[in-house]
């Protein structure tokens, strides 16, 4: 059983700015109460900022460094990264939609990789596929809510399938493919619009057949994502219970391992792609 943070996880520059000054804490051999002491902070504030639990003010920020005699163009390369922890992103414009901070994590990300079981992964669904698929989980939801989210979708495809695009390694199931979703129709047009990414260099899709039987992804869901600071990369695990977001560097080096040994058992992104297009022509069948 994977285990990991089951909270909101921080952004990724926010996560870089606690390391940062965790390190240079302990490179002033100073521990948190000699630090928390002359701040007249609680040692629970200080530890909350080096876990990024709490985001610290630039105030805070400047006073750690001072402490720690740190020279000042570290200083204030320090209070920039703060600052940019808390800039905005384009999903705030979703708050009421993304609940979590993956996304934030995501859009920073270099390397998605993800596996999904049973349904399309969500950065690659079609705006027809994502409503039909999002009624169906929430059946409660108003029309204009559904709307809301569907377009919070969309725009999370536009943005992790833009010109600026992280490298998306996507293995699916292709039970996946096969289940009809919707009216007629919006199933082979799911998978025409898939057939048109397979061809991207940033792209690659492969597809897990039903005789490889017993495989490493059979607890479920998972996406990884990666940055180019190796260190911040972390797992995520969605369910109907919470989130999980995994970043202890053993748990994150197992989900690499349990990914890898799956995309070697499921089809080459060439095989896959001919499965693909063969899945969508069933699709076209009365």
């Amino acid at each position: 059983m994977l285990v990991g943070m089951a909270s909101a996880s921080p952004t990724v520059r926010h996560r870089r700015l606690g390391r940062e000054l965790r390190r240079l804490r302990e490179k002033a051999n100073l521990t948190l109460e000699e630090v928390a002491t002359p701040l007249r902070w609680s040692t629970a504030k200080l530890s909350r900022i080096e876990n990024a639990r709490t985001m610290p003010s630039g105030t805070d920020v400047a006073d750690l460094c001072d402490l720690y005699a740190v020279d000042p163009p570290t200083k204030a390369g320090l209070i920039q990264l703060g600052q940019d922890a808390g800039r905005r992103g384009w999903w705030t414009a979703y708050s009421d939609v993304f609940a979590s901070a993956y996304v934030g994590l995501e859009a920073e990300a270099t390397t998605i990789h993800t596996w999904e079981p049973l349904l399309v992964p969500g950065i690659l669904q079609s705006e027809e596929y994502a409503r039909e698929i999002i009624h169906a989980v929430h059946p409660e939801l108003a029309s204009i809510e559904l709307d809301r989210r569907v377009d919070a979708r969309m725009a999370r495809k536009i943005n992790l399938i833009g010109a600026r695009a992280p490298r998306l390694h996507a293995l699916i199931d292709v039970s996946a493919l096969r289940r009809p979703v919707g009216s007629p129709g919006v199933m082979a047009r799911q998978l025409d619009d898939i057939l048109q990414l397979v061809d991207r260099p940033t792209i690659v899709i492969q597809v897990l057949p039903l005789h490889v039987g017993a495989h490493p992804g059979l607890e479920g869901a998972f996406s990884l994502l990666s940055f180019d600071d190796e260190d911040l990369d972390a797992g995520y695990i969605g369910c109907l219970g919470g989130e999980i977001y995994v970043e202890a560097p053993d748990q994150v080096r197992n989900l690499k391992l349990s990914f890898e040994r799956l995309a070697r058992v499921c089809l080459s992104p060439k095989e896959s792609a001919a499965v693909i297009a063969a899945v969508r022509s069933d699709h076209d069948l009365p």
